[in-house]
């Protein structure tokens, strides 16, 4: 143990969405390791909250009929409520709407300003005119300018990955009224991000957690760091000290969150969140792999800027899958945590037993009804819960209780033995490691009792029947101990059995060793129930039918998918071209500037095409290209139409014999 306070965070859900076990993958591990610090005697504080600002939640809003706040409750209540079910069980979870959050946004944005972090600038933005507003992040998509994908406004989503800062997309257009945005300058405030490189490159080093955190992070500061646009055109979120016309870019104000959640339970329970936050304290985050950037580079250095202290580690989980397929809610591969899995009556320690289990944290998980019938039948209950109910009624019902016997050291050395490696792994963040431990001794007690078969030395040699009780029975009471931060209701359970009245919340992992004295067995009962065939097949029939239902409706929407007129397809200018040549755009893995001659000129292009073509062999091929496009600068660079190719290896368009460049395409 450090002796210091410890924080544990989970990144905020979105309140414009239900919860899905994408969500319960970073969760799950958190409450799991905050219980396990518990157990050890760890002084610790587990905070979370609703992330509530920023355009996806407006626009949501508007489709609803309804206020960002009034949805951002419905959906936090909907959050707090799931992730209790679960078993997850924050010290508080608040609301980034809340007042708390407000004034300590305001306070840290003040001291950014006062220190020099923040500066303001006249920018570029896309503006609906349609629609009569500024657009910012989800109400504008396009083009991203680095890679050439589809892109929303604030993210290439479907491309490179990059965050995109108000007015890089390319070719902008509104969400909200499909109108081709224009372009028109607005002032807004950057943090400089810039100025914390080489900070970050240092606190980066000693950075705990997984390494996936660490390593993404630190490539990405060694390689680009960017000044960050901090604000954005908006009604809803905290106003921006200063000008009310402007509100805290979400990202900003959801991370504060974190401090505000913890000023919202010192307040109530007459502490300091200074204590955690200024002070010695250790800050540790959950978080999911898609967010690295903003909690391991942006994050921290805001906290070094404002004078704060930085996080000590941050847990970056896996992707999901679901049956094999790349999460998708569009696509119907999506198990909700509610509607799919709760409502329906299955344990939650079930899935969390699943989800810790499965894989390594950092790694890909695949979620399979198959997979997860199998883990419950074999693992759950023929397993572990065979092996505590053989005890506890054998104990009961042939010995009329506990034996008043110390189990054999051998038992106690085995106890302490797992202990030592689950401590190892909790602390490492290696969950599937931990719980591995659990089975195996799980397994140990399983073969002890079978091979030393007390019903049988019941008849030959009652003492030694006896030993053999008691030393089981000290198993299943390490085993309690140990599942709570996994299976927390099964371990309640199981303390139950033992004859405890007080909590096992309550009780410390030293206890795993110390005979049961002072208790009075109750009654067995099984702790596990299997999955059978017909319910397995009902929960993987309502899977199959989400998907067909999915993709019905995608083939619905493509067949509604609006024609375009002859007229409409004459405004395309559509040439053949002869490249001239063609370099790499410096900064860049997939740019090339490339020259073009179309006939009656000749013109410059940039195209993402470079992963699968080299400057030399494109020299002299005939492609084919939009001509009238507006001209965009792409990474410093004017590019002036736009080459055409087809799949995502970038397939060009090519003419079957040889045509003169500028022929116009009919």
């Amino acid at each position: 143990m450090s002796g210091k306070p410890k924080l544990v965070t989970c990144g905020l859900p979105y309140t414009n969405g239900l919860c899905h076990i994408g969500h319960l993958r970073t969760y799950v591990p958190a409450d799991c390791y905050v219980r396990y610090l518990r157990r050890v005697g760890e002084d610790v504080l587990f905070v979370c909250g609703s992330d509530n600002h920023g355009t996806p939640i407006v626009v949501s809003a508007e489709e609803s009929g309804t206020t960002p706040r009034a949805l951002s409750e419905r959906y936090h209540t909907h959050f707090k409520e799931t992730f209790e079910r679960m078993g997850v069980v924050f010290d508080h979870f608040g609301m980034t709407d809340n007042e708390t959050n407000h004034a300590r946004t305001k306070s840290i944005i003040n001291r950014l300003i006062d220190r020099g972090y923040v500066y303001s600038e006249i920018i570029n933005q896309s503006y609906c005119t349609s629609c009569e507003r500024f657009l910012p992040d989800r109400y504008v998509e396009g083009t991203c300018p680095h890679c050439g994908k589809h892109a929303r406004g604030d993210e290439c989503d479907q491309g490179c990955g990059r965050h995109l800062e108000p007015g890089e997309i390319l070719d902008p257009t509104c969400t909200v009224c499909r109108t081709k945005a224009e372009t028109r300058q607005q002032e807004h405030y950057f943090f400089k991000l810039s100025a914390f490189r080489d900070y970050l490159l240092e606190y980066l080093k000693d950075l705990k957690g997984t390494l996936n955190a660490r390593n993404y992070a630190i490539g990405w500061v060694e390689n680009e760091l960017r000044d960050w646009c901090i604000t954005r055109t908006l009604n809803w979120g905290v106003r921006f000290p200063g000008n009310e016309e402007l509100v805290v870019y979400v990202w900003v104000d959801a991370p504060i969150g974190y401090i505000s959640f913890t000023e919202e339970w010192t307040k109530a329970h007459n502490d300091d969140w200074r204590r955690y936050w200024c002070g010695d304290g250790e800050v540790t985050h959950f978080i999911g792999s898609d967010i690295i950037y903003h909690h391991c580079i942006f994050w921290p250095a805001l906290l070094q800027a404002a004078g704060y202290g930085s996080p000590n580690a941050v847990v970056a989980s896996g992707m999901l899958k679901v049956e094999d397929q790349k999460f998708s809610k569009s696509r119907g591969y999506v198990v909700w945590a509610n509607e799919d899995y709760l409502d329906v009556g299955l344990p939650s320690d079930y899935l969390r037993y699943y989800l810790l289990s499965y894989t390594s944290h950092t790694k890909e998980l695949n979620f399979s009804w198959k997979a997860y019938q199998e883990r419950v039948n074999n693992e759950l209950v023929n397993t572990l819960g065979n092996f505590i109910y053989r005890t506890i009624y054998f104990a009961e019902d042939k010995l009329g209780g506990i034996p008043d016997i110390r189990a054999r050291p051998e038992i106690t050395e085995e106890i302490r033995k797992t202990r030592a490696l689950v401590d190892d792994a909790f602390r490492a963040f290696e969950f599937k490691i931990a719980v591995d431990g659990i089975m195996t001794f799980a397994a140990f007690g399983n073969n002890y009792i079978q091979k030393n078969a007390p019903w049988k030395l019941l008849k030959t040699d009652p003492a030694e029947a006896k030993a053999v009780i008691a030393d089981c029975l000290q198993i299943v009471k390490a085993l309690a101990l140990l599942l709570e931060p996994v299976l927390p209701d099964s371990a309640g359970k199981i303390w139950e059995m033992l004859g405890y009245d007080t909590p096992i919340s309550g009780h410390h992992l030293d206890e795993a060793d110390t005979p049961l004295s002072g208790v009075t067995l109750r009654k067995a009962a099984p702790l596990f129930t299997k999955l059978d065939d017909e319910k397995y097949a009902v929960l993987e029939s309502t899977f199959a039918g989400r998907v067909e239902a999915a993709k019905k409706k995608q083939e619905a929407h493509e067949e509604k998918k609006q024609m375009v007129t002859i007229d409409e397809f004459g405004k395309m200018d559509l040439r053949v071209g002869r490249i001239l040549s063609a370099e790499p755009i410096k900064g860049s893995k997939k740019l090339l500037k490339i020259a073009v001659d179309i006939g009656s000129e000749k013109r410059q292009v940039v195209s993402g095409i470079a992963p699968f073509y080299t400057p030399e062999a494109l020299a002299g091929s005939l492609v084919v290209m939009i001509t009238n496009l507006e001209p965009a600068t792409i990474f410093g660079v004017e590019s002036r139409g736009m080459i055409l190719a087809a799949g995502d290896d970038a397939a060009l368009l090519l003419p079957n014999r040889d045509v003169e460049p500028g022929t116009k395409i009919r």
